[in-house]
């Protein structure tokens, strides 16, 4: 069985869509998944179930974070860390400095 993340696109797309056409046809939503899952050899009504979530997180009918702006918020954490490293360098040179500044010279 492949990992979910290896399912092809179409896939996906075509697993959320039979779900909301066969949702109503069974008692409950656990049911409709694994009929799904079962159809189309997913393997876990759990990977199913994470499909829809974010179909559903990206037609912004449920709270959550879209692709955007997840995309968005790693290219932020990437930037924020980058200038925490620069900072500290900063403040290493700074302390460099000030300690040179402060150490007594001797001209021979």
């Amino acid at each position: 069985m492949a990992r979910p993340s290896r399912y092809p696109l179409e896939l996906r797309h075509r697993a959320v869509r039979m779900v909301a056409e066969v949702c109503d046809d069974y008692p409950n939503e656990t049911a409709a998944l694994q009929v799904v899952a079962d159809k189309l050899g997913i393997g876990s009504r759990e990977t199913l179930r994470n499909w829809v979530k974010q179909q559903e997180i990206d037609a912004g009918q449920r709270p959550g974070t879209t692709k955007e702006e997840s995309a968005q918020l790693k290219a932020l954490k990437k930037e924020n860390a980058e200038l925490k490293r620069a900072n500290e360098i900063l403040k290493a040179a700074a302390s460099f400095f000030a300690a040179e500044l402060d150490r007594p010279h001797t001209r021979s």
